[in-house]
């Protein structure tokens, strides 16, 4: 029998920590203290170097010649096209288009899921997935922003492609992460991905000023290193140990909520029914989604 809460907990815990970032991450780079691909290689390669220190610590593992290529295509579109398209979407299109947009990401993976793995898609999965996105979209829908966004369709794309790239990446590290311990697998994913993000941003990185940065800027960008990089790519591995692909990523339907209690603790936003309602499908669509069959007793 296995027992699937630390996985759950450990993906509440990833959705906290994105949900927190999104504040962080805008004073950085609203403040102009650094420009959204500088930032995003900042992110990065410190968080590989913490990856190397990290594993000093774990078991050594060697890695077959023939899955260097599947390492590079995991850090592809699970860390350099996920990061940069969804940076440079938000720079387009307006972050309402962008979350409603993101909450696609459970459907391309369940989708994803059954062409690669024949993964069986369920009606308590489908039924899941419907309560979650209904729940996301009113929350999202529920206050519309009136701020006009330039090249909104290409934005859009840019974050559609984003959600599809960071599915796409749960399915690879699915097989991945079934072969080799999640702290082997993500030491080398942030190390081609530094290099894949190094083109990229290495001029804006280039001419950021540090010695303007004060006490919270650094503490911000810290935190999006540290928690929302570092912490959050060794949960969400760990987590697909356990869980299906599917589940995994119907825990983005959590991060709104996260969110919008994040930005009522800051006095920014208030408490209604709507949102209670809106939080309550989320929770339920996440509970059915994760909900396995029972298993068969052992002949």
């Amino acid at each position: 029998m296995k027992n699937n809460n630390s996985a759950l907990i450990a993906l509440v815990l990833v959705q906290l920590f994105y949900g927190v970032t999104f504040t962080f991450a805008n004073d950085v780079i609203d403040g102009g203290y650094i420009q959204p691909y500088g930032f995003i290689l900042f992110r990065v390669s410190l968080a590989a170097v913490l990856f190397w220190i990290f594993s000093l610590w774990t078991p050594n593992e060697k890695i077959e010649r023939s899955d260097y290529p599947k390492f590079m295509t995991a850090a592809f579109f699970g860390v350099a096209l996920n990061m940069l398209a969804f940076f440079k979407g938000l720079q387009f299109t307006t972050p309402i288009n962008g979350s409603v947009i993101m909450v696609t990401t459970p459907i391309i993976v369940l989708v994803l899921s059954a062409i690669i793995f024949s993964e069986k898609i369920t009606k308590l999965k489908v039924l899941g997935i419907l309560a979650g996105l209904s729940g996301a979209l009113i929350l999202s829908l529920y206050n519309p922003s009136t701020r006009t966004g330039d090249h909104v369709l290409l934005g859009n794309f840019l974050v559609l492609i984003n959600a599809a790239s960071y599915s796409y990446y749960l399915i690879l590290i699915k097989k991945i992460t079934a072969k080799y311990h999640p702290y082997t697998f993500i030491k080398w994913l942030f190390l081609f991905g530094t290099l894949f993000v190094l083109p990229f941003g290495y001029k804006e990185l280039s001419v950021v000023d540090w010695s303007s940065f004060t006490p919270y800027i650094w503490f911000s960008a810290l935190f999006v290193v540290v928690c929302a990089t570092f912490a959050t790519y060794l949960l969400n591995p760990m987590a697909l140990r356990k869980l299906s692909a599917t589940t995994v990523s119907t825990f983005v339907y959590v991060q709104p909520v996260f969110a919008g209690i994040i930005a009522i603790m800051m006095g920014s936003d208030s408490l209604s029914v709507i949102k209670v309602i809106a939080a309550s499908l989320i929770f339920l669509g996440v509970y059915l989604v994760s909900k396995t069959p029972n298993p068969q007793p052992d002949k």
